[in-house]
């Protein structure tokens, strides 16, 4: 029973979306029934079968491992050729001028490239408030009525959605500088997560309903077209009708593959959609499947290994969903496994003071990370442009790559909030860039200190800062001491806005950065 803003359906708990250990910005958003689920073993989640396919192993019946090798080597070449295609556009004057000359927003698309000057300077320029009284009686759940902390922010198209704690979620207009519309289409809705779907220019909410107990997801994807002209109601369709999306059932949605995974926990089934028409491609139905992880072009299905010294395994294609590879990844007894995380063809196992086993799928080769070195990380975000990843434990961040090399130690990005929330980090679409909101090393800093940090995450050198500290040496940033007019009349420092943070996201296109804070607020900042 969903009883008040603190409290999940079905039980105690954060009523939020959470995203797999993976990349906020560039990978998939899980949104589930109840708050994330704990990694241990034995979970005892029932899951699915692909229809003809039995459950005695296929490896007769599978690609050989040189032919799995050659299509992750296919997929290294292709994003290495993207990325040189763009550094040699990037590095051409003459594509500089036509992006320029061709943007839709005229001279203001001609932005440079050099990150501290991205950020030089940035300051609040405008405050938005999801919390309206005047709106209160739209609402017929109490809990809605109240102001609650920004938990989730998106920015799309010179528009900004904001999802407070509460399930209210409010659309601004970065034009008009006034709100749009609330996206809650029902009087008892309360919207859980949020996702913008850009091959069709759509935002989708999943969202519950008190009609149904809260019990239930519901997806509803909306134009953004409609969003901008105030009437989200009109032009948005439900999605996933058929599907029962009861806890412990989920949604996934996975824009680097363009796919939707759901889980119908009640049928124990699990079906991949087309993200660009939402078409049914395949469904996977075998009740040994504990947990099922999603990599670029290939999906890892992880059977259930309660009480085996073994944990069977399967990769899947994505597109299709045909056996790839199926095989089994043995275990030291009497040890819980802490995580099992597949990227391309290597796949990382840690165990309970075990060292960390990265081994390479088509080859078998092992690389062990000793276990005083590779300390078990609260999270993930792997960046599958520079085939790296990014571990978080005990607000520090730190970049491995998979020779079980440590790469980069951050020198000032110290996370202020202890628990990894991907809604308060944001990596760049080119993989480069880290934004986080931070705190100060030294010990015993007042609160007020607080910043947000942007650091290169090849050199771990602080490109940017913004906030009280900007103007320390070594890190470049928009002076503190601009002032904003509040619609009450009050003045907002940039330091007031950076107090409570509780979500951040950057617009790339528009090159601003939003923060949201307890109280409700979401703040713009801007050069």
């Amino acid at each position: 029973m969903f009883n008040s803003p603190g409290a999940g359906v079905g039980g105690s708990g954060e009523p939020r979306a959470s995203s797999s250990l993976s990349s906020p910005n560039v990978m998939t958003r899980r949104v589930l029934g109840t708050p994330l689920r704990k990694r241990r073993r034995g979970s005892g989640e029932e899951e699915g079968r692909i229809p003809g396919e039995g459950t005695d192993g296929a490896c007769a019946s599978c690609e050989p491992a040189q032919e799995l090798s050659q299509r992750f080597e296919r997929r290294k070449k292709q994003r290495k050729w993207l990325c040189e295609r763009e550094r040699l556009h990037s590095s051409n004057s003459l594509h500089k001028i036509l992006q320029r000359e061709f943007s839709n927003r005229g001279n203001l698309g001609f932005v440079k490239r050099s990150s501290s000057e991205r950020f030089k300077r940035m300051q609040v320029q405008q405050m938005f408030n999801t919390y309206d009284p005047r709106e209160n009686e739209r609402w017929k759940l109490n809990f809605l009525k109240k102001c609650s902390k920004v938990v989730e922010i998106v920015g799309a198209k010179g528009m900004i959605f904001a999802l407070a704690h509460s399930g209210v979620c409010a659309a601004f207009c970065r034009e008009t500088n006034k709100r749009l519309c609330y996206l809650n289409i029902q009087d008892d809705e309360v919207v859980r997560s949020l996702f913008y779907n850009k091959n069709n220019e759509t935002l989708i909410t999943v969202s519950v309903y008190a009609t149904d107990n809260f019990s239930s997801l519901k997806c509803r994807s909306t134009p953004l077209e409609f969003i901008r002209r105030g009437e989200p109601q009109e032009g948005g369709m439900p999605l996933f009708e058929d599907e029962s999306l009861q806890w412990p059932g989920f949604v996934e949605f996975d824009d680097v593959n363009g796919k939707v995974l759901t889980y119908n926990a009640q049928k124990h089934v699990y079906k991949v959609f087309d993200l660009k028409n939402y078409n049914l491609l395949y469904m996977i139905n075998d009740g040994t499947v504990s947990e099922i992880k999603v990599s670029p072009g290939i999906l890892l299905l992880i059977h259930d290994y309660e009480n085996k010294d073994h944990v069977p395994l399967k990769i899947l294609s994505v597109e299709d969903g045909k056996v790839l590879k199926e095989f089994m990844h043995p275990l030291m007894p009497n040890r819980m496994v802490d995580f099992v995380e597949q990227f391309d063809e290597k796949l990382l196992v840690k165990q309970e003071k075990e060292n960390l086993r990265i081994t390479d799928v088509c080859s078998g080769a092992c690389i062990e990370v000793a276990n005083t070195q590779f300390m078990n990380p609260n999270a993930f975000i792997f960046l599958y442009e520079n085939h790296l990843f990014l571990t978080f434990r005990d607000r520090q961040v730190e970049v491995w790559n998979f020779k079980g090399e440590l790469v980069t130690s951050f020198e000032d990005h110290l996370l202020w909030h202890p628990n990894c929330n991907t809604n308060n980090i944001y990596i760049t679409q080119e993989q480069d860039l880290i934004v986080s909101y931070c705190k100060p090393k030294q010990e015993g800093e007042e609160k007020s200190l607080a910043s947000i940090n942007v650091s290169s995450i090849l050199t771990g050198k602080c490109q940017a800062k913004l906030g009280q500290m900007q103007e320390e040496k070594g890190c470049e940033g928009s002076s503190h001491e601009s002032l904003l007019l509040s619609p009450g009349g009050g003045r907002i420092s940039g330091d007031a806005a950076l107090g409570d943070v509780t979500a951040l996201f950057y617009n790339e296109e528009r090159n601003e950065i939003y923060t949201g804070n307890a109280s409700g607020r979401v703040f713009v900042w801007s050069n």
